[in-house]
């Protein structure tokens, strides 16, 4: 047994205020005591002057590619080897960051599953979606996830189940990444998306949908699905979320991550976004700035309706989205409103039961893995610390050795 000792914790839920002195023994959390507690004469202690908490959960990356421009769609030309070397940089830059869990909504061929069935040491664990399921030619259909009739994205579900994945991600409206996808749109009526999800349930598996756009949300909303990402809003109009919308997305318990966690330094390095981008937001009467704007105003309308919220990076999709900006999204959060007690929840207790794991992750209690991130001095007087993280455990595991 170990004990890890601090001053400061936060549990998952809340912040503790005798601090917290965490037992653990192999892979689990065995006991979970103030700070001043004593251990036993033969157990070590390690303790820190700094924050103990639970380590954070990503609950949207793309582990296959590496955020560069261009980067997720090259992963369709890619060979196996290069796509596994991948995978690995970004599950240790995810780890480096305090990021002990991450779910993956799209890869191709399944690359991700042996990286989730056979994980090394100082490896977050991997939720994990394989091919994102589209229309042909529609967002990410480079991935090999496209499907044309009723018959084929039925078999795309089962094939899915069958290869072992944890859930089902389907693009329910177009994307930015993927020139002449409709943005506005759906790509898929609610009768096959329906087919998509109930098929998916009927196997055990939930299913996310990927939809930017109002008509999209709609048709995800109707055809039952468990989780929408993005959930932007985009209309005609610009980017338009209803009262009415957030009340009924909030009445079906549907998870919404609005993937944010951008990098706002590697934004303002950027140069001017490729042409299609540019099109497409011209199209709907977007620029960056009150894009980025209308997004914090639009996730404190989330809670302010009982959207049931998990902060997820989109990780690898872009450059300002680095593996490892898991903390950036939590802060977001409490940008956009919210305490930061709940948006630490959020993303540790919160995102862990989104992704089928609060039994296993996600909070400082007995029984748990022994997921553990320790961040300089008193997170609480200063949320930035949230990025500043001094030691990491993923099961048990000490990342710095």
């Amino acid at each position: 047994m170990h004990a890890w000792r601090a001053p400061r914790a936060f549990d998952g839920h809340r912040f503790l205020a005798g601090g917290a002195t965490v037992l653990v023994e192999g892979d689990r959390i065995v006991g979970v005591e103030p700070a001043h507690f004593a251990v036993p004469h033969d157990c070590p202690v390690t303790t820190y002057d700094a924050t103990l908490m639970p380590g954070l959960v990503d609950a949207h990356v793309h582990l296959v590619s590496d955020g560069s421009v261009g980067a997720l769609e090259r992963v369709g030309v890619q060979g196996d080897d290069e796509i596994d070397a991948q995978v690995a940089r970004s599950l240790a830059a995810q780890a480096a960051a305090g990021v002990t869990t991450v779910r993956d909504l799209g890869d191709r061929d399944y690359r991700t599953l042996p990286f989730r069935d056979a994980p090394g040491p100082g490896t977050p664990r991997i939720v994990a979606s394989g091919p994102p399921l589209t229309t042909p030619g529609g967002h990410c259909h480079y991935l090999g996830g496209a499907a044309a009739s009723d018959d084929d994205l039925r078999a795309a579900v089962i094939e899915h189940a069958e290869r072992g994945v944890n859930l089902v991600k389907v693009m329910a409206g177009g994307g930015f990444l993927t020139p002449g996808s409709d943005m506005i749109g759906a790509q898929f009526a609610v009768e096959a998306l329906r087919l998509v999800v109930d098929t998916a349930h009927g196997l055990g598996l939930p299913v996310l949908s990927h939809a930017h756009s109002v008509v999209a949300i709609e048709v995800a909303l109707d055809a039952g699905v468990d989780g929408i990402e993005h959930f932007t809003g985009v209309t005609e109009n610009g980017a338009v979320l209803s009262d009415d919308l957030l009340e009924r997305t909030a009445a079906a318990g549907v998870a919404v991550d609005p993937t944010m966690g951008n990098d706002p330094a590697v934004l303002a390095m950027l140069p001017t976004p490729p042409p299609a981008i540019l099109e497409i937001m011209a199209r709907v009467g977007l620029d960056i700035e009150a894009f980025f704007a209308q997004r914090y105003v639009d996730v404190g309308r989330m809670r302010a309706h009982g959207v049931r919220v998990v902060p997820g990076v989109d990780a690898g999709a872009a450059p300002t989205k680095a593996h490892g900006n898991a903390w950036r999204a939590v802060l977001d959060l409490a940008t956009a409103g919210w305490p930061l007690d709940e948006a630490l929840a959020a993303g540790t207790s919160g995102a862990a039961d989104a992704c089928g794991l609060g039994a296993e992750t996600g909070a400082l209690r007995p029984g748990l893995a022994a997921d553990l991130l320790v961040v300089e001095g008193d997170l609480a007087a200063d949320p930035a610390a949230l990025g500043r993280p001094l030691d990491v455990l993923l099961r048990g595991s000490r990342l710095s050795g």
